[in-house]
């Protein structure tokens, strides 16, 4: 059986277009994707980027739904650290009740970690560099510098009230399950009955980068999990080790579910794939030097930007590890990444200047994906 690939949207804006083209490509692609077999699309959530309008993916599940049939559709994921468990239930209980059986909740800890965790300590392990099978686990990105920003910091002022402090990961994954299941009360022992949300027909996803609280979290609560090998890849390994460990068999799942994510671009032949992701590595340069995601840059305006020493530095683990390349060769990486990992999803997430590239990409990749 083929291993099952998900989309991960996140509607980037390209050099020289607009967020109301980025939303009518990302429709346009989620109905392509769903022609072509892919098992469901993800829309991310990111703020404060002019080359990125994905900014409610509840929003933009609303829109896609509309236009699409049968794919599942979720978040990729809610940033939890700026909501409450009570407004994502209620946003996903208003997907449900429209389109029911159709939604993942995925669910992340971004914008908001707390200052003291109640999930238990991960177990030590020793750095994992490249395994036998070939899969690249490069240096991990030190983001220190990245979260210590001024935008950073205008971002988290931004999406929090003031004076709020966020609730604890835990926890607050606790209170969605409660409140889907409808047995939540308060610590004065008052139901809460959300209408629509409770009783709604939802797949639960944690997401996360490493072995720690997300993993921890997603694992005992027998949660899917999803691995964020394309946004850090030195940790995925851990992330996958992590959230097995951590595995208790649930209502919903009886063993771990595991998705991996992976950067991709794809094209004819190889020379042509790499002219498109051109643009890629400047990209990532402006999110990790603070600035805020560009907007997707053309391969001439890409090669115009001279590089530093420290530029290279910044992006490198991210570059050795996106998958370029014709059909053949971007498939055998897949399968590497899903055997060194076991696993059970791949999430697809592919960023072009031109949305006809974009398009197809995902194309041959899944009419290859099919032949394996």
């Amino acid at each position: 059986m083929t291993t099952p690939l998900t989309v991960l949207d996140l509607v980037p804006i390209s050099s020289g277009s607009n967020a109301t083209e980025a939303l009518r490509n990302s429709i346009d692609l989620a109905q392509q994707a769903e022609r072509w077999g892919y098992t469901r699309y993800w829309f991310a959530e990111h703020h404060l980027n002019p080359g990125v309008a994905g900014t409610s993916p509840t929003v933009l599940l609303a829109l896609t739904a509309a236009h699409t049939v049968a794919i599942r559709l979720g978040s990729g994921a809610l940033q939890m650290g700026h909501r409450t468990a009570l407004s994502a239930v209620e946003e996903f209980g208003l997907l449900d009740a429209m389109y029911p059986g159709r939604f993942d909740l995925g669910l992340g800890r971004s914008a908001g970690r707390p200052a003291v965790s109640n999930a238990p300590a991960p177990p030590g392990r020793a750095p994992r560099r490249p395994t036998p099978e070939g899969l690249v686990i490069p240096t991990a990105f030190n983001p220190e510098a990245l979260l210590k920003s001024p935008r950073t910091a205008m971002q988290r002022e931004l999406l929090g009230l003031p004076g709020a402090r966020p609730q604890n990961y835990g926890d607050q994954v606790g209170d969605v399950l409660a409140l889907i299941a409808d047995t939540y009360r308060s610590a004065a022992g008052e139901p809460a009955h959300v209408v629509p949300g409770a009783g709604a027909d939802l797949q639960i996803w944690i997401l996360g980068s490493s072995g720690g609280e997300s993993a921890l979290v997603a694992g005992s609560n027998g949660l899917r999990f999803a691995a964020n090998y394309h946004v850090a890849p030195a940790g995925v390994l851990d992330a996958a080790d992590g959230y097995r460990a951590a595995f208790k068999p649930s209502a919903e799942l009886h063993r771990p579910y595991l998705s991996v994510s992976a950067d991709v671009v794809v094209a004819d032949d190889e020379a042509t794939a790499r002219e498109l992701a051109t643009g890629y590595g400047l990209w990532v340069r402006s999110i990790r030097s603070g600035q805020g995601a560009i907007p997707f840059p053309a391969p001439g305006e890409a090669r115009r930007h001279t590089w530093t020493a420290a530029d290279r530095e910044l992006v490198a683990d991210r570059i050795a590890t996106q998958f370029v390349g014709n059909p053949v060769q971007v498939g055998d990486q897949l399968e590497r990444l899903r055997d060194a990992t076991e696993a059970d999803e791949l999430v697809i997430t592919t960023i072009t200047h031109d949305h006809r590239d974009r398009v197809r990409s995902y194309r041959l990749l899944a009419e290859e994906w099919s032949r394996r």
